[in-house]
């Protein structure tokens, strides 16, 4: 009897224990599939090297000019080609096998790093002089808004063809996990390699991780074409335009992110924060820069068990107005403790706000226009980062650092009470797929 009595209760005790993660196993089937775990290890290793490079780049330039309008130059230089190429980037993706495509955007960016490696040595900065420096890495930056426009819509079309869409909201919650643990190590392991070893050995690191990326991708097969037909470039463009203009679900969570990213573009002033303001050189640098990140890995473990089925327009709006707050607190704060605060929460409501639009467009996408989708959503959402990254720039030059993100706050909670008025599609918003 004492033998049966422990037996049985040695299976509770272990059930009890197993519980948790057999729940876990059940709300995120996504994992079961093999392609898909090879494309969150690609997307992982991409955005963590190119957050990384971002960072570096950011703080060289800012140490060599000083200025605070030379960090919304950056900015400019990325969203010109962003929004020049991003259509005819939609309609190349569309045509063609989306890890080739993938391939030589990720062969394109090693490239551009060889670049930015030479632009960081001293003896070429002393040899070419501050101004042709820079002026270097901001034509390497708008390369890199060229490939950004390739990357964007391939990654979201390779998406769309290896996991099955009644599990979009879920796989879109890994997804985008995958892309905020890279955006939280990156930063953290460039501020920390700046100040171990230099700009130089900083960005071979990022070599090396992009190295993996392609890696990883290799082990993903080639998925199928759906949109093979030929057609004229122009009709091919004027289709994925019609299309989310016409579907108002859409448009409105475009244009809902799209101005608030651009009031609310807080980081690319944080290497003023960093130096001036907060004074906390550049291992504080990385982790202000990690922080939104790293609130958005937060949310993201919590809706790994309760999703986002419930009035998630409604949810949008909030989460979107949550985060014009904390860029406001961030902005008047001089303690570093509330700004790192300030930035993780503005982080998790953003998550919330990333997840719902990513399944919006995944759920409400053809897959034959995946491409030129993602490719109009580049030039909302992507590019008006850079717009932002510009707008921060502009207003601190002429306003000053902390007015300019408080209003850039105060906007972009205009923005969410415009936007309740003006789409009320958002209020009976659903994220479940119409048939399997």
């Amino acid at each position: 009897m004492a033998t049966n009595f422990l037996y049985v209760n040695l299976r509770t005790t272990k059930a009890s224990i197993l519980r948790p993660y057999i729940s876990f196993l059940l709300k995120n089937r996504t994992l079961r599939y093999p392609d898909f775990k090879n494309y969150l290890g690609m997307r992982f290793a991409i955005i963590m090297a190119l957050n990384m490079q971002t960072t570096i780049i950011s703080y060289m330039v800012y140490r060599l000019t000083k200025d605070q309008l030379s960090l919304g130059m950056l900015g400019l230089a990325e969203v010109i080609p962003a929004i020049g190429v991003s259509l005819f980037s939609g309609h190349m993706v569309d045509k063609r096998e989306k890890k080739g495509v993938l391939i030589k955007c990720i062969a394109s960016y090693l490239v551009l790093t060889c670049l930015y490696v030479l632009l960081s040595r001293q003896w070429f900065q002393e040899k070419a002089g501050v101004s042709l420096t820079v002026w270097l890495i901001y034509a390497g930056v708008f390369v890199g808004g060229a490939i950004r426009a390739f990357i964007s819509p391939a990654t979201f079309a390779l998406f769309g063809t290896i996991v099955p869409k009644k599990f979009y909201s879920n796989a879109n919650v890994w997804s985008s996990t995958a892309w905020q643990m890279g955006a939280v190590i990156g930063p953290l392991i460039g501020g920390a390699m700046i100040a171990i070893g230099g700009f130089s050995i900083s960005l071979g690191t990022v070599f090396a991780i992009e190295i993996a990326a392609l890696f990883t991708l290799l082990r993903i097969p080639k998925q199928p074409v759906y949109s093979s037909e030929k057609e004229s470039i122009l009709k091919s463009l004027g289709q994925g335009l019609k299309f989310v203009f016409s579907t108002q679900v859409i448009l409105s969570a475009l244009a809902l992110d799209m101005f608030a990213v651009l009031f609310g573009g807080a980081v690319a002033l944080l290497p003023v924060y960093a130096d001036d303001i907060l004074k906390v050189g550049e291992v504080g640098f990385g982790w202000l820069r990690a922080a939104p990140a790293i609130g958005a890995i937060i949310m993201s473990f919590f809706l790994s068990f309760i999703p986002l089925k419930t009035n998630p327009g409604i949810k949008l709006l909030l989460c979107i107005a949550g985060f014009g707050v904390c860029t406001i607190i961030f902005g008047i704060s001089t303690n570093v403790v509330l700004s790192f605060m300030a930035l993780l929460v503005g982080g998790m409501f953003d998550q919330i706000s990333v997840i719902i639009r990513g399944t919006i467009l995944q759920l409400y996408t053809p897959d034959n226009m995946r491409g030129r989708v993602a490719a109009v959503s580049t030039m909302f959402i992507s590019s008006s980062n850079e717009f932002g990254a510009l707008e921060s720039g502009a207003t601190a030059k002429w306003m000053g650092t902390v007015p300019a993100v408080v209003f850039g706050g105060i906007m972009t909670l205009v923005v969410v009470g415009v936007t309740y008025v003006k789409a009320p599609i958002l209020k009976v918003l659903k994220l479940e797929p119409e048939t399997d």
